[in-house]
């Protein structure tokens, strides 16, 4: 059972006391959004690593993209539809201590669908007709909307069991996040479509009126008359299950709209995938949804924004053949100094010159290059702080040395994002 989680702000409140820490406190599900390859599955994991060893409770990291990184960074082989918790050795081999319990699940789009059956067939032969219709078991997970209308329902499913105290979902990519978050109606709104109910009549009935007769004539002649006819009972056999799809689809909708969840959009700061960010929570907003964090990763160090280090690097660059001169013969005399030989002496003279002339190019283009970062370290505050004004927290991320590949890497990235501020 849950434990009981009170409702954090409204979106966009600018809370000076939210936190992720504080978020993932107050909600049952995060679910995480935002472009392609900015850390979206790298982020989700690591605040619900956090949220098992600071809060405690069961935490559940379900992760719909089917990238593998998840179960690389966790330490797990083989992660499925079923939820597997991550062993106490993965913790103290990375010198942890959780309070609670960390568990994953990777989206197995077959598998729930054939669950999905199972669960809402109103018989046993309406049942096993769909799970052996050999249309089903060809496009089952592969016709539109079917991997985010099951993730949908296995959100749901997952939470209204209430094993877990938090729901961390790891999303497709952005656009495809939108049909993730549409999937349920539109799937819902096909049962009750024009296409639907002509493509059943050639199985109930061989009574076609003038209006349709055309489209199956066409139909017949481009997909057969037998093929037509699957088609048909697949679908009337679906159709069985009208009711329990339209409700179900409803109650997500309430789901993703209810107090107890909440968005986490992730991104970086460069063009296109920012863009993409602001379009998602432009999106979350217009829907009444709640944004409650905007994590953005691979954020430049502050003291690039610095006045002070901005004025070295101009002296620097300023004096660069001044520091060349002064500095030529301290490293002429860390490698052992000129030989002592005239001939010698006057090539090691000529040496220092062009020494002196590749470290003042250096010394230049040093200075330049931090410069040129400071550039874009203001402008990526400036961004921050236009997006400040729309969630309840945001979050920065730097540049880490090492790629995150183990529940240490992870908690290095959730300690950076914990105590974020809004």
């Amino acid at each position: 059972m849950a434990r009981a989680r009170t409702a954090g702000p409204p979106a966009g409140t600018g809370d000076p006391k939210a936190s992720i820490d504080g978020l993932l406190a107050a909600k049952e599900i995060v679910i995480a959004c935002g472009p392609g390859g900015v850390g979206k599955t790298t982020t989700a994991a690591a605040a619900g690593v956090m949220a098992a060893c600071r809060h405690g409770g069961k935490v559940l990291v379900l992760t719909i993209d089917p990238a593998r990184r998840l179960a690389d960074a966790l330490g797990l082989e083989g992660i499925g539809n079923a939820e597997r918790r991550v062993p106490d050795e993965a913790f103290r081999d990375a010198g942890l201590k959780p309070r609670g319990e960390l568990w994953v699940a990777m989206l197995d789009t077959r598998q729930s669908w054939d669950d999905l059956i199972r669960r809402h067939a109103p018989d046993e032969r309406t049942r096993e007709e769909i799970l052996s219709n050999p249309l089903y078991q060809n496009i089952a997970g592969r016709f539109i909307q079917s991997h985010d209308y099951i993730a949908m329902e296995r959100l749901y499913e997952i939470h209204a069991e209430g094993d877990y105290d938090l729901i961390v979902v790891d999303t497709p990519p952005t656009r495809n996040a939108l049909d993730f978050l549409d999937a349920p109606q539109r799937l819902a709104d096909f049962f009750s479509s024009r296409l639907l109910r002509w493509l059943i009549v050639p199985y109930r009935s061989r009574l076609v009126n003038a209006a349709t007769r055309p489209f199956y004539q066409i139909a017949d002649r481009i997909l057969g008359t037998q093929f037509l006819a699957d088609i048909s009972e697949f679908f009337v056999l679906f159709q069985s299950m009208h009711e329990g799809f339209v409700e179900r689809a409803e109650s997500v909708g309430r789901l993703l709209s209810d107090r107890r969840t909440t968005f986490m959009v992730v991104s970086t700061l460069e063009a296109v995938p920012l863009r993409e960010a602001e379009f998602f929570a432009r999106e979350l907003t217009d829907r009444k949804l709640h944004l409650g964090a905007i994590v953005l990763n691979k954020v430049l160090p502050h003291y690039l924004r610095e006045p002070a280090a901005a004025r070295v690097a101009e002296a620097v660059r300023d004096r660069a053949a001044e520091l060349a001169t002064t500095l030529i013969p301290s490293l002429d005399a860390g490698d052992g100094g000129a030989a002592g030989d005239g001939g010698a002496a006057g090539e090691a003279g000529a040496a220092g010159e062009a020494g002196e002339a590749d470290l003042r190019r250096v010394l230049t283009e040093v200075a330049d290059s931090f410069l040129n970062f400071g550039v874009v370290a203001r402008r990526e505050e400036e961004e921050q702080a236009q997006l400040a004004t729309t969630p309840d927290v945001l979050a920065t991320v730097p540049f880490f040395e090492s790629d995150i590949y183990d529940l240490a890497g992870l908690v290095r990235l959730g300690e950076q994002i914990w105590d974020a501020r809004g």
